[in-house]
């Protein structure tokens, strides 16, 4: 819980009650065109390429990748980007932000939630499963899962997990107190998300959605916080607790698109003939298709998210696997089919993966 704010300071109580001092960086806004900014970061990090962020973008559109020696070609991506988000009108906010794009790199987030006078943070989680900047699916990442996995791993004298672990765990420390300073310092009256992308032992400040995501489900059932809730009482003005949460459960969300995964996740649009939804004990399925409802081919493909939550990681993987069995869509193509065989892949159980998981991924004949 952040305190106050003095200078380039915030002073975070972690529920001990004593502050502990966080230095905060001020930003400002660059005196140079954005293929200078490129050219700069080139020779900087001449290793690594640059991505083009509009501010007005979203859930993975309006970005663009400049490729090594390419700085020439930026004022062209940069009207693409434009064009792609719908900001290019009088008026419009056209600015675009400029970044070192970390090449083998974990997307992970915190939960965030201020009325304008305190800020409080939930936990993060990890959407680093993605495919074309869309996010496939998202775990629960909290302080207590981490130390009870580094707990583990030194019970069975696995030192080099352990400190990888105990890394994570600072890290995700680290990001919790920044979203809180964050949140604080704008004087947030909403729930949001903090977004970093974490390489290694840095973790770097992507953006802020002061919005609902995607994910807020698994969040919500680590902590037993209604995040909708709360945010419309935010909105209207309505005083809540402002409690710190300490989660004790793990949760993963798939995300099941019309899509099919055996043909490069083609969109699957159409009828749904035959629905039929999994259940049972830390089972939840949050969508709004039935039997009979057509999926429209102009909208986002995603028609559900399945939730399972459990004591473990390694049984909320299994009971997602029971519930992916259960769960039934005729008609059209689905994603279920490769959440299924994900259960199955070592390294994502192993949690072993980043943002470049899927470039390598390969599914399964069905008949296999």
């Amino acid at each position: 819980f952040v305190s106050r704010i003095k200078g380039d300071t915030a002073y975070v109580d972690f529920g001990t009650g004593d502050e502990v001092a966080v230095p905060v960086k001020r930003l400002r806004k660059a005196d140079v065109s954005p293929a200078d900014a490129v050219r700069q970061i080139n020779t900087q990090y001449p290793k690594n390429r640059v991505r083009l962020k509009a501010i007005g973008g979203g859930g993975g559109k309006g970005q663009r990748i400049v490729a090594l020696g390419d700085a020439e070609r930026t004022p062209e991506l940069v009207r693409e980007i434009l064009a792609e988000v719908k900001t290019t009108g009088v008026g419009d906010n056209k600015n675009v932000l400029v970044e070192l794009n970390i090449e083998t790199t974990r997307h992970q987030e915190i939960q965030v939630i201020g009325n304008g006078d305190w800020c409080i943070t939930l936990g993060g989680r990890d959407c680093s499963l993605q495919m074309h900047e869309q996010k496939l699916l998202e775990v629960s990442v909290t302080r207590e899962s981490l130390v009870q996995a580094v707990e583990a791993a030194e019970r069975a004298d696995q030192a080099e997990a352990a400190a990888v672990l105990r890394q994570d765990l600072e890290t995700l420390d680290t990001m919790e107190s920044e979203a809180a300073v964050f949140g604080l310092a704008v004087g947030l009256d909403s729930v949001s998300t903090f977004e970093c992308i974490v390489d290694r032992d840095q973790h770097f400040f992507m953006e802020m959605n002061t919005r609902i995501q995607v994910e807020h489900p698994i969040t919500e059932q680590v902590v037993d916080y209604d995040l909708i809730r709360e945010q419309i009482m935010v909105a209207a003005g309505v005083p809540i607790s402002g409690k710190n949460y300490f989660p004790q459960l793990h949760s993963i969300e798939c995300r099941i698109n019309a899509e099919d995964p055996y043909n490069d996740f083609r969109p699957s649009p159409g009828k749904i003939t035959v629905l039929h939804a999994p259940g049972g004990h830390g089972v939840r399925l949050d969508t709004h298709v039935y039997a009979g409802y057509t999926i429209p081919p102009n909208y986002d493909s995603m028609i559900a998210k399945l939730i399972t939550t459990a004591q473990t990681r390694e049984e909320a993987i299994n009971k997602m696997k029971r519930a992916l069995d259960e769960f039934v869509i005729e008609g059209i193509k689905t994603t279920i089919p490769f959440h299924r065989q994900l259960m199955e892949e070592p390294d994502y159980v192993a949690g072993n993966y980043t943002t470049k998981f899927m470039e390598s991924f390969v599914m399964k004949d069905p008949q296999e």
